[in-house]
């Protein structure tokens, strides 16, 4: 079959060139394109050079239809219009489609659920391992607690980070609603401030922590009368997202279309 050759969005950034270096130490994978949005001042740089794993051949471009088209997958950690963009394109292409962007709104998701119809689309708002087990057992815990115990959802990030609550948080939240076979979305309390009353019941609340160079930290807390249980990750390096979304491209590879979760990558799924 080949080396999967892999499109890297947002290649000149942080994230871009931590996927670029893990590809370069990945076995059966290999740097095919790389994109960033236009105007970049890394348009026409080598990604190689640029992640520091020196000279490959592969300038980063503006243009994604060229390199999509004779590509096996993407690799996206963008915006959510570039990433709903870029569903159009691997299910023209019929291509695999890796996708680590946060911050989508219903429209986004719709847009990505109809391109899944063509295209094989592993979505996550965390690709580490340590996270998606960690989503397992809040899930696991929402459904063992009672009532009696409140649930929160904490979460930091470095200062440049633009969405709030974070993917991971909204993943952990996902999941402590369905251990209590609840929407979140009808539950959710994402801001606090002066006189609230008390606390709703079945509520599920996040708070939002932002400052410095911290990669992520998120820890669900499950209040309860007289004890407090909290699980909790820390990540300490973007490779461990780089590496779990390569992992979810070479998983996906020859699977038939759809919209795959990192549980499904892992053999976490329930169903």
């Amino acid at each position: 079959m080949g080396d999967m050759k892999l499109v890297v969005t947002g290649a000149g950034g942080r994230m871009g060139r931590t996927i670029v270096r893990a590809i370069q130490e990945t076995e059966g994978l290999r740097l095919h394109g790389a994109l960033e949005r236009d105007g970049s001042e890394q348009l026409g740089k080598d990604a190689g050079e640029l992640a520091g794993v020196g000279h490959l051949g592969v300038e980063i471009s503006a243009d994604p239809l060229p390199l999509i088209a004779h590509a096996d997958g993407i690799i996206d950690f963008s915006t959510p219009d570039a990433t709903v963009a870029n569903a159009g394109y691997a299910a023209q292409a019929r291509i695999v489609h890796v996708i680590g962007t946060t911050g989508c709104t219903g429209g986004h998701e719709d847009a990505i659920k109809a391109a899944a119809r063509h295209a094989t689309i592993v979505k996550s708002g965390n690709m580490s391992l340590g996270v998606n087990l960690l989503a397992v057992l809040v899930e696991e815990a929402a459904r063992a607690l009672s009532g009696e115990f409140d649930i929160e959802i904490l979460e930091m990030h470095h200062r440049h980070k633009v969405d709030a609550p974070s993917g991971t948080a909204l993943l952990l939240g996902e999941a402590a609603a369905a251990g209590r076979a609840i929407a979140l979305e009808e539950n959710a309390v994402r801001t606090r401030d002066g006189h609230t009353g008390a606390r709703p019941e079945g509520a599920i609340g996040f708070a939002t922590l932002r400052g410095g160079s911290v990669v992520g930290e998120h820890s669900a807390i499950f209040a309860g009368p007289a004890e407090t249980l909290v699980l909790s990750h820390k990540a300490e390096d973007r490779a461990i997202f780089a590496n779990g979304a390569l992992r979810a491209a070479l998983w996906a590879r020859g699977r038939k279309p759809g919209l795959y979760s990192m549980r499904d990558v892992l053999g976490l799924s329930r169903d």
